[in-house]
Protein backbone atom coordinates (compact mmCIF):
# COMPACT_ATOMS: atom_id res chain seq x y z
CA UNK A 1 0.00 0.00 0.00
CA UNK A 2 2.89 2.73 0.50
CA UNK A 3 3.50 2.23 -3.67
CA UNK A 4 -0.07 3.55 -4.31
CA UNK A 5 0.84 7.55 -3.68
CA UNK A 6 4.46 6.93 -5.76
CA UNK A 7 2.30 5.43 -8.78
CA UNK A 8 -0.37 7.73 -8.39
CA UNK A 9 1.82 11.02 -8.61
CA UNK A 10 3.83 9.13 -11.23
CA UNK A 11 0.54 8.95 -13.37
CA UNK A 12 -0.66 12.44 -12.40
CA UNK A 13 2.58 13.69 -13.48
CA UNK A 14 2.49 12.01 -16.77
CA UNK A 15 -0.73 13.27 -17.46
CA UNK A 16 0.48 16.72 -17.61
CA UNK A 17 2.93 16.44 -19.33
CA UNK A 18 1.05 14.34 -21.75
CA UNK A 19 -1.89 16.83 -21.94
CA UNK A 20 -1.15 20.25 -19.93
CA UNK A 21 -3.42 21.05 -17.67
CA UNK A 22 -6.62 20.33 -19.57
CA UNK A 23 -9.17 18.75 -17.15
CA UNK A 24 -9.55 14.86 -17.51
CA UNK A 25 -13.15 13.69 -18.33
CA UNK A 26 -13.85 10.54 -16.20
CA UNK A 27 -14.44 7.04 -17.90
CA UNK A 28 -15.46 4.01 -16.39
CA UNK A 29 -14.49 0.32 -18.01
CA UNK A 30 -15.23 -3.52 -17.13
CA UNK A 31 -12.95 -6.03 -16.68
CA UNK A 32 -15.00 -9.27 -17.68
CA UNK A 33 -12.79 -12.22 -16.01
CA UNK A 34 -13.48 -16.08 -15.17
CA UNK A 35 -11.41 -18.52 -14.10
CA UNK A 36 -10.18 -21.30 -16.68
CA UNK A 37 -8.21 -24.60 -16.44
CA UNK A 38 -5.02 -22.31 -16.59
CA UNK A 39 -5.67 -20.07 -15.04
CA UNK A 40 -7.69 -16.22 -15.48
CA UNK A 41 -9.08 -15.82 -18.50
CA UNK A 42 -10.14 -11.82 -19.65
CA UNK A 43 -12.36 -11.03 -22.18
CA UNK A 44 -11.50 -8.09 -24.96
CA UNK A 45 -13.64 -6.77 -27.35
CA UNK A 46 -12.89 -4.45 -30.45
CA UNK A 47 -13.25 -1.07 -30.91
CA UNK A 48 -15.91 0.47 -32.70
CA UNK A 49 -13.76 2.83 -34.79
CA UNK A 50 -9.92 1.69 -35.19
CA UNK A 51 -10.34 -2.52 -33.92
CA UNK A 52 -8.32 -2.45 -31.58
CA UNK A 53 -8.34 -4.70 -28.79
CA UNK A 54 -10.17 -3.04 -25.54
CA UNK A 55 -11.91 -3.76 -22.42
CA UNK A 56 -15.87 -2.38 -22.43
CA UNK A 57 -15.82 1.12 -21.53
CA UNK A 58 -17.57 4.15 -21.66
CA UNK A 59 -19.11 7.35 -19.62
CA UNK A 60 -20.86 7.09 -16.39
CA UNK A 61 -24.91 8.24 -16.21
CA UNK A 62 -25.87 10.91 -13.55
CA UNK A 63 -25.71 9.87 -10.37
CA UNK A 64 -25.20 6.00 -11.47
CA UNK A 65 -22.29 4.25 -8.86
CA UNK A 66 -19.10 3.83 -11.25
CA UNK A 67 -18.91 0.23 -10.96
CA UNK A 68 -22.33 0.02 -11.79
CA UNK A 69 -21.77 1.88 -15.10
CA UNK A 70 -18.88 -0.64 -15.62
CA UNK A 71 -21.39 -3.25 -15.09
CA UNK A 72 -23.84 -1.56 -17.54
CA UNK A 73 -20.83 -1.07 -20.29
CA UNK A 74 -19.74 -4.99 -20.42
CA UNK A 75 -23.57 -5.55 -21.28
CA UNK A 76 -23.72 -2.91 -23.70
CA UNK A 77 -20.62 -3.50 -25.34
CA UNK A 78 -19.95 -7.28 -24.86
CA UNK A 79 -23.47 -8.74 -23.62
CA UNK A 80 -21.83 -10.04 -19.98
CA UNK A 81 -23.41 -9.92 -16.79
CA UNK A 82 -21.40 -10.81 -13.69
CA UNK A 83 -20.19 -9.30 -9.90
CA UNK A 84 -18.92 -6.51 -10.57
CA UNK A 85 -16.59 -5.42 -7.85
CA UNK A 86 -17.12 -1.83 -5.75
CA UNK A 87 -13.18 -1.85 -5.80
CA UNK A 88 -11.34 -0.75 -8.75
CA UNK A 89 -8.50 -2.40 -10.01
CA UNK A 90 -6.66 0.74 -11.48
CA UNK A 91 -7.03 3.37 -13.30
CA UNK A 92 -5.69 4.78 -16.53
CA UNK A 93 -5.13 7.53 -18.75
CA UNK A 94 -5.52 8.10 -22.46
CA UNK A 95 -6.40 10.32 -24.95
CA UNK A 96 -9.73 9.88 -26.54
CA UNK A 97 -10.10 10.96 -30.26
CA UNK A 98 -14.04 12.58 -30.63
CA UNK A 99 -16.23 12.59 -33.80
CA UNK A 100 -14.91 16.31 -33.79
CA UNK A 101 -10.96 15.84 -34.31
CA UNK A 102 -10.76 17.27 -31.27
CA UNK A 103 -8.99 14.92 -28.37
CA UNK A 104 -9.68 14.99 -24.88
CA UNK A 105 -7.96 13.36 -21.98
CA UNK A 106 -9.72 10.78 -20.23
CA UNK A 107 -9.28 8.83 -17.09
CA UNK A 108 -10.46 5.49 -16.56
CA UNK A 109 -11.18 3.44 -13.14
CA UNK A 110 -11.19 0.07 -13.55
CA UNK A 111 -13.67 -2.31 -12.11
CA UNK A 112 -13.26 -6.13 -12.42
CA UNK A 113 -16.32 -7.86 -13.22
CA UNK A 114 -16.50 -12.23 -12.58
CA UNK A 115 -18.74 -12.99 -15.80
CA UNK A 116 -21.52 -15.36 -15.02
CA UNK A 117 -23.49 -14.62 -18.40
CA UNK A 118 -22.69 -14.24 -21.91
CA UNK A 119 -25.14 -13.91 -24.15
CA UNK A 120 -25.85 -14.33 -27.51
CA UNK A 121 -27.25 -11.38 -28.62
CA UNK A 122 -26.27 -7.59 -27.20
CA UNK A 123 -26.92 -4.21 -28.27
CA UNK A 124 -23.69 -3.63 -30.08
CA UNK A 125 -22.88 -7.40 -31.14
CA UNK A 126 -22.85 -6.39 -35.03
CA UNK A 127 -20.24 -3.52 -34.17
CA UNK A 128 -17.46 -5.64 -32.24
CA UNK A 129 -15.98 -9.02 -32.01
CA UNK A 130 -15.71 -10.22 -28.47
CA UNK A 131 -12.77 -12.89 -27.53
CA UNK A 132 -11.68 -14.48 -24.05
CA UNK A 133 -7.57 -14.51 -24.09
CA UNK A 134 -5.14 -15.45 -21.04
CA UNK A 135 -3.86 -12.51 -18.95
CA UNK A 136 -0.42 -12.89 -21.35
CA UNK A 137 -2.34 -12.39 -24.75
CA UNK A 138 -4.08 -10.00 -22.88
CA UNK A 139 -1.08 -7.64 -21.87
CA UNK A 140 0.21 -8.66 -25.56
CA UNK A 141 -3.59 -7.51 -27.29
CA UNK A 142 -3.54 -4.10 -25.96
CA UNK A 143 -1.93 -0.93 -26.71
CA UNK A 144 -2.28 0.82 -23.44
CA UNK A 145 0.75 -0.21 -21.13
CA UNK A 146 -0.72 1.51 -17.69
CA UNK A 147 -3.73 -0.91 -18.60
CA UNK A 148 -1.44 -3.97 -19.36
CA UNK A 149 0.10 -3.29 -15.95
CA UNK A 150 -3.52 -3.50 -13.78
CA UNK A 151 -4.35 -6.22 -16.18
CA UNK A 152 -1.27 -8.35 -14.89
CA UNK A 153 -1.50 -7.40 -11.25
CA UNK A 154 -5.46 -8.09 -11.53
CA UNK A 155 -4.55 -11.75 -12.70
CA UNK A 156 -2.34 -12.33 -10.05
CA UNK A 157 -5.08 -12.55 -7.51
CA UNK A 158 -8.28 -11.87 -8.55
CA UNK A 159 -10.07 -12.63 -5.60
CA UNK A 160 -8.41 -9.87 -3.80
CA UNK A 161 -11.17 -7.34 -5.25
CA UNK A 162 -14.24 -9.07 -4.00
Amino acid sequence: MLTRPTTHNHLVERVRRLFGTVPCRLQVAALPWREAENGVEIMLITSRDTGRWVLPKGWPEAREPLCEAAAREAGEEAGLRGTVSHFEAGRYFYAKALASGEEVPCEVLVFPLQVDRVAERWKEKRARTRKWVSSAEAVRMINEPDLCQIIAHFCADPHGYA
